[in-house]
Order: structure tokens, then C-alpha cells, then sequence
């Protein structure tokens, strides 16, 4: 009988631990890849502008000539004061993107204008354009303001037609090879909250029967916080690896800016992760204590 009493233990014991593996990577996927105020987080924390001079820079600079190199600087200027707008558009396109995932909405057809950024690309260009007619050619130095202000235009049209009016991401949009990976999380998206409080009900039933097996407030405390501990002992561990090792791995062909910010979002994306170990170390070590300090009250309790 004490045999089958600790096999059974021991089989219970080592659902709930695979339970709680289950119900850990749930977790961090509901509070971070899930969750579009942590996306919106995350896009908030890049720096566009920056991260436009490093993608850019070389691009750029083989297509401006040497007279207009200050095109750069207008670029850079005109996204780094559009910022906010861009990041605000950006949280709206993600908040509708969620609601088509989820079934909320039944068509993901939304846009970011980018006429408002091309005006003020335009607009400081020409500042720039009359502030720097020294290092222009001579012969277009001495023009008319009117005639000035028509080359302008010209060299601007070669540039202008490289920024799209909008960016737009609609159904008919998407790549052939990432529309079934976004139908599937449609179709998927009710399963993952089933799924999430399915594991809760199914801890909660593993916790009740490992205590009607042991029907001891000793043994079944012991074994409760000996499983939890060693999970959030492990979990903790796989969590510090992770912030520790993973960003500073090179990536020699990532521009930097975006790497800072990479490096971040791995560190905020396995913290969930890390506060479910710390709150399960807390609570084994918690439940052995009892384990130990309650049979010695019971018989003064007597």
C-alpha cells in the first residue's frame, strides 16, 4: 500500500511539474508576444531615427552627390521630430493587427501615412538647399531664385519617389509564405486561452490529490515545496543564462542601434519568466518551512 502511495505521489508530482513548464512558457507568451501593450512597449523604446542612419547611410550616400550630402542630415531630422507620429500610428497598426489575429475584427487592412514626413523632408531640404549654395556647382549657385527653386524640384523628384506615401499591410499584402502562419494563429488564438486556464483548474486538481495522498499536512507541504522550489530554482536559472549570455552574442551584420534594442527586448521577453521562478522559489521555500515547523506546534496545540 505505502508503494503504491508513492508511486502515485510521485506520478502526481511529475504532472504538475510538467504543468508548470507548460504553464510557464504560456505565461510569458500572454505578457509579452501576446500582449499588444508589450509590443507597443517595445516599439517605444526604439529609436527610429537612429535606427534609419544606420540602415541607410550607405544607401543614401551612394545615391546623394557630393554637392548635396546634407540631404542626410534633413532625413535624419525630418524622422527623429516625426518620431512621436510615427510611433503612435505604428501602436494603432499594431492594436488592429491584435484585433484581426484574435478574431476580433473579421479584415486587417490598416496604413501609416507618410505624407505628413515627406513634406517636412521636403520642406528642410529647401532650407538646406539655399543655406548651402556654396557647396554647390557654380553654375547652379548663380541661378535666379526662380529658376533655383525649379532645380530644386528636379533634384528632389529623384529622392521622392524612393519614400512611399504610406505604409500599408492588408491581407493581400502579406507575403504567400506568412498568410497560412497568420491564419493559423487566427484559428488558433481561442485554443491558447482554453489552454492557459486549463493548466490553472489542472494544478489546482494535481495540488488537491497529491493532498489527499499524503493526507498529512507534512508530507503533502514537503512535497508541494520541494516541486515548486526546484522549478523556480530552474526556471530562474534558464532565465539568468539567458539575460546573461544571449545579447552579448555578436551579430556583426546588425546595424548597432537595433542590436541595443534586441538585446533589450530578449531581456523583457524572458522577465515574466523570471518573476514566475522567483515567486515559486518563494512559495517552496515557504511550504517547507511548514513542513517543518508544523508537526513540532501540533502537540503543544494539544
Amino acid at each position: 500500500m505505502s508503494f503504491l502511495k508513492g508511486l502515485l505521489a510521485t506520478l502526481l508530482t511529475f504532472l504538475l511539474f510538467l504543468s508548470l513548464a507548460a504553464f510557464g512558457t504560456l505565461f510569458a507568451l500572454r505578457s509579452t508576444l501576446l500582449d499588444p501593450d508589450f509590443i507597443v512597449a517595445q516599439v517605444q523604446k526604439l529609436d527610429v531615427a537612429v535606427l534609419v542612419k544606420d540602415m541607410t547611410k550607405v544607401q543614401v550616400g551612394e545615391q546623394i552627390p557630393p554637392e548635396a550630402s546634407f540631404i542626410n542630415q534633413a532625413l535624419y531630422d525630418a524622422i527623429a521630430d516625426n518620431e512621436p507620429y510615427l510611433k503612435e500610428q505604428a501602436g494603432a497598426v499594431i492594436y488592429s493587427s491584435f484585433d484581426y489575429l484574435l478574431g476580433k475584427s473579421d479584415r486587417l487592412n490598416v496604413s501609416i501615412s507618410l505624407e505628413p514626413i515627406k513634406a517636412d523632408i521636403k520642406d528642410r531640404l529647401w532650407q538646406l538647399f539655399q543655406q548651402n549654395k556654396a557647396s554647390l556647382p557654380p553654375e547652379v549657385a548663380a541661378l535666379p531664385p526662380a529658376m533655383l527653386e525649379q532645380y530644386f524640384e528636379e533634384f528632389y523628384g529623384q529622392f521622392e519617389a524612393e519614400i512611399p506615401s504610406e505604409f500599408a499591410i492588408g491581407e493581400s499584402s502579406l507575403p504567400p509564405d506568412i498568410m497560412p502562419v497568420v491564419t493559423i494563429i487566427r484559428q488558433n488564438a481561442g485554443y491558447i486561452e482554453t489552454a492557459y486556464y486549463g493548466l490553472i483548474a489542472l494544478m489546482v486538481v494535481l495540488v488537491l490529490c497529491l493532498i489527499l495522498v499524503h493526507r498529512s499536512v507534512k508530507g503533502a507541504t514537503r512535497e508541494l515545496g520541494v516541486t515548486f522550489l526546484i522549478y523556480g530554482v530552474l526556471e530562474y536559472a534558464g532565465v539568468w543564462a539567458t539575460q546573461r549570455y544571449l545579447p552579448s552574442l555578436p551579430l556583426p551584420d546588425m546595424p548597432p542601434s537595433l542590436q541595443t534594442w534586441l538585446n533589450g527586448l530578449i531581456i523583457d521577453l524572458v522577465a515574466p519568466m523570471q518573476v514566475l521562478g522567483i515567486g515559486l522559489m518563494a512559495a517552496g521555500a515557504a511550504l517547507i518551512i511548514v513542513s517543518i515547523v508544523y508537526p513540532r506546534l501540533r502537540p503543544a496545540e494539544k
